[in-house]
């Protein structure tokens, strides 16, 4: 793979000369449909509008949606104009955004009005309006936002004291083209495409900062491991706020031309089976969750999924059962699996499909091109051998550019000659291929035996196989051997699962520092989850506090 100099609007540019007629993007919900000519005008229109508040280089533009078609044309109108995109996770409220805004100096902000989901029958309303209002009755908010100029509504309502997105198109059309042309042609690869905050388990998240080169390269790798062209459907479901959707699809469509298919604003299993059989997708995007659900839906068979070849599982381990199924009830036989961390843009490793199936079920693979990867004793910092369990440090095209404002938290992520520490603990075998077996904050420590956390779901998915759907594990302090296992379970339909039973399968299984000592069986997992799917461990340890009248062995 030969790395890319261009930034995203110089790509986007040449899209719309050579697939001009080409279908660039899908939005299923709205009926939306873009051929590369139409998403370059509509982009041209939205980056005139930014220019027209006033927005330059460098300037900083916050996107507070769901996957609307909005969200896509201000990602790449942002980039096209030099300006630095802040995205924000859509189930943010007060607290989360004002830090979001402050710390990041948005100048402008693009938000849906708001969305409703709904939990087990539990409606939450997010009117995203109300919450900035309520936040900044009107603007300027010197005293809160010292930076924050304008705000547009993807709408055409009036807002007082906010702009419509009529009104806000309506005021780019008195920019010139040969403006705009001026703008772009100042924008280099390495300047800062985006601020993507980090989904921090404890305290704020920090904002990464990541160039074109970065993002552009990164979804050029993942696109190729793939084999991607323009023949090619992908299917998008992940979330645009993670830097899954807006750069592994979203990118991964502009590097690759491909199509990119986007089922709903928030991902729903039924519409996203919908949408590959009436799309004829090609690619499809997830976390191990998604597909689980996708797999679940009621009338699963009735959909037809022939076209499915390839895509991306990742987010979290990913275990033999459930890669089988999709390769074979999906029909995704080169489906890949991949690993990463916001901070390197993300992608680091991934399988590929001449791998052996072994490798593709038991690894994320080897470091893609043009990257560097070890593991790491994260005591004594030296490099450790295969097979022995330690952190994975990486370091190539894909490394950050640092933390905003944030330069001590920078100073602890890249260390010693540009080396990124992913706080991830993995092992490598002789040939290179690396196995994730949990995170370092999250190592257990059972009686001064270190215990991991995906290594050891892993063996437990295996042993109750019969019995379960989804298995986690998280620590669970003990008066006296500091910590234990405790293991939260989802069971599959019908089946029961206890403590006994667990331990009894463990039993000449598992070292005895490894058997849980507690078990939480759940409905459902969702009051753990981030929006983007991922299983929080820190919140299941929470829920595993709470219980009443836990079970200790």
């Amino acid at each position: 793979m030969k790395l890319l100099k261009n930034t995203i609007g110089a790509l986007l540019e040449r899209n719309s000369q050579i697939w001009e007629a080409e279908e660039a993007a899908v939005f299923c919900e709205s009926n939306t449909r873009w051929t590369w000519g139409e998403l370059n005008q509509q982009v041209n229109a939205v980056a005139k509008g930014f220019m027209a508040l006033g927005v330059r280089k460098n300037d900083h533009i916050a996107i507070w949606a769901t996957n609307v078609p909005e969200w896509l044309l201000t990602q790449l109108a942002a980039a096209r104009l030099g300006a630095v995109l802040v995205t924000l996770n859509p189930e943010w409220k007060h607290s989360e955004l004002e830090y979001a805004l402050v710390q990041s100096d948005a100048n402008v902000m693009v938000m849906i009005p708001g969305f409703q989901k709904t939990v087990r029958g539990k409606v939450f309303d997010y009117n995203y309006t109300r919450i900035f209002k309520e936040l900044c009755p009107s603007l300027p908010c010197l005293d809160k936002f010292p930076e924050l100029r304008q705000v547009v509504v993807t709408s055409d309502e009036t807002v007082d004291g906010l702009i419509n997105w009529k009104q806000f198109i309506e005021r780019g059309n008195r920019i010139s083209d040969n403006a705009l042309d001026e703008a772009a042609a100042q924008v280099a690869p390495t300047d800062t495409a985006v601020i993507q905050y980090t989904s921090g388990t404890t305290g704020f998240p920090k904002g990464t900062m990541l160039s074109h080169y970065n993002i552009v390269n990164n979804a050029l790798a993942v696109s190729e491991h793939m084999g991607l062209d323009t023949t090619d459907r992908l299917c998008a479901p992940v979330p645009f706020y993670h830097c899954f959707g807006s750069i592994l699809a979203n990118l991964g469509c502009l590097v690759s031309g491909a199509t990119e298919v986007v089922p709903a604003a928030m991902f729903n299993s039924h519409r996203t089976l919908e949408a590959i059989q009436n799309e004829h997708c090609t690619v499809l995007y997830g976390v191990p969750t998604m597909f689980i659900s996708e797999l679940e839906e009621i009338d699963f068979d009735r959909f037809d999924l022939h076209t499915l070849r390839t895509g991306i599982m990742a987010g979290a381990p990913v275990d033999k059962e459930l890669f089988e199924a999709v390769t074979q009830k999906m029909g995704a036989k080169q489906m890949t699996i991949a690993y990463g961390l916001t901070e390197a843009s993300p992608v680091t490793h991934q399988t590929v499909v001449t791998d052996p199936v072994e490798k593709r079920i038991t690894s994320v693979g080897r470091p893609i091109e043009h990257t560097e990867a070890r593991i790491v004793d994260p005591i004594t910092l030296t490099t450790l051998p295969p097979g022995k369990v330690g952190e994975i440090w990486v370091k190539g095209f894909h490394v950050m550019q640092g933390y905003y404002k944030n330069p001590e938290e920078t100073a602890k992520a890249i260390v010693e000659d540009g080396w990124l520490r992913s706080g991830d603990l993995g092992v490598m075998d002789e040939n290179g291929f690396y196995r994730i077996v949990g995170r370092l904050k999250e190592m257990l420590i059972v009686g001064g035996h270190n215990v991991y956390p995906a290594e050891v779901e892993q063996s437990l998915h295996s042993l109750l196989d019969d019995k379960v759907e989804i298995v986690q594990v998280v620590a669970v302090p003990h008066y006296k051997l500091q910590e234990v296992v405790g293991l939260a379970v989802k069971c599959l339909p019908g089946k029961t699962l206890t403590l006994r039973e667990v331990q009894e399968r463990c039993e000449g299984n598992l070292e005895w520092s490894k058997i849980p000592r507690h078990l939480m069986v759940l409905d459902d997992f969702s009051k753990a989850m981030t929006v983007t799917g991922k299983i929080q461990k820190f919140k299941l340890a929470e829920m595993f506090q709470e219980m009443e009248q836990a079970v200790i062995a």
